[in-house]
């Protein structure tokens, strides 16, 4: 393993907050200015959504409406933020699925931002309930960006992933197919919606950093997909700092953006640096190869054949453009609105997959 990417995974795994260093990394709040703005942020509970109420809580701004369906996460967030000035925070326990909620919320609260994080995001579960993740990761979306465009709000932007690139699975299609509509809305309103790409969050809930790390303290055998897989990573505190900064951009053509997040890590190399933290060898540890699992791809790209990367006034922050402009047209949901529930997965995955 290269030296270069060996301090690239201490340094993410130094700034993720899961390992500390001899000499201290400081991070220093985001001070952006959003006095005017009411922020309604989605999936706030999440890793994402969290990471984005934390970070808001050092600027200024009108309101900040916090909304989740996910009960005890939500009142975590609340327990987090309890010694916080939270007398302009709202806290909604809302299903953004469901119409006549989302039409309280932005009746009642009247955003003017929307930073979309709710979504279904792990790959093989999604494989496995491919209704469930059409119904909230496009429809949701879509409800929402009505509800935006009804309440001309100002940005809205969404949370995608690297997935979405050359999608192979149902959350990766889904999300792709999202960032079309939102595409098809930011040329027809004047809503701005920015999709923005990237890859997984070191220590998100569920990802493989906090489950190797487990495996390591009990002795347990490590489950490995195989020793070739890698991924893209990015710190939580990176991602939702450039998100923020997003917000700042003027409405454009161009709306979908990805993120500077280093070279490609193999998780074999992930994992050999999580032993050297617990003073372990990689030959120690008793790996169990169980191959790809449903809907997984052995390495993600940062964008598609038709796709180039084009640098913004951030550094970290890239602008994604068609090497061959295409139309933007709509989503054909006449197909998706037939997906029920008792619709065979691949029936539903081939469907998906037509609309793209």
């Amino acid at each position: 393993m290269h030296t270069s990417l060996a301090q690239q995974i201490d340094q993410l795994l130094i700034d993720s907050g899961l390992f500390c260093s001899q000499k201290q990394v400081l991070h220093h709040p985001s001070h952006f200015n959003f006095k005017d703005q009411t922020i309604l942020i989605t999936g706030a509970a999440g890793t994402i959504g969290s990471e984005l109420s934390k970070q808001l809580m050092s600027s200024s701004f009108k309101q900040l409406i916090l909304v989740d369906m996910a009960e005890s996460p939500l009142y975590n967030l609340i327990k987090t933020l309890e010694f916080k000035n939270k007398e302009r925070v709202k806290f909604l326990l809302i299903n953004i699925n469901d119409i006549e909620a989302l039409d309280f919320l932005f009746k009642t609260y009247n955003p003017t931002i929307v930073l979309h994080a709710a979504a279904y995001k792990h790959v093989p579960l999604m494989e496995s309930h491919p209704f469930e993740a059409i119904r909230t990761n496009i429809f949701g979306t879509k409800a929402l960006a009505n509800m935006s465009i009804l309440h001309r709000v100002q940005t809205f932007v969404f949370v995608s992933t690297d997935k979405a690139v050359n999608p192979k699975g149902v959350m990766g299609l889904t999300k792709r197919i999202a960032e079309k509509h939102l595409n098809y809305l930011n040329s027809k309103h004047k809503t701005a919606f920015f999709n923005t790409r990237f890859g997984n969050i070191l220590g998100s809930n569920g990802s493989v950093v906090p489950l190797v790390k487990d495996q390591i303290k009990r002795g347990a055998p490590i489950t490995l997909t195989c020793k070739d897989i890698s991924r893209y990573f990015i710190c939580k505190r990176k991602a939702c700092n450039l998100i923020l900064k997003i917000t700042q951009l003027n409405k454009s053509k161009y709306n979908t953006f990805t993120f500077n997040m280093g070279q490609p890590i193999k998780i074999i190399d992930l994992i050999e640096r999580l032993a050297k933290f617990h003073n372990k060898e990689l030959n120690e540890l008793n790996i169990i190869y169980t191959g790809l699992r449903p809907g997984e791809k052995l390495f993600e790209d940062m964008v598609s054949e038709n796709e180039i990367l084009e640098p913004t006034i951030w550094e970290d922050i890239f602008t994604v453009k068609e090497k061959n402009k295409t139309p933007v047209l709509p989503v054909d949901f006449s197909l998706l609105n037939q997906i029920t529930h008792f619709t065979p997965k691949t029936t539903a995955k081939s469907i998906l997959k037509s609309l793209l």
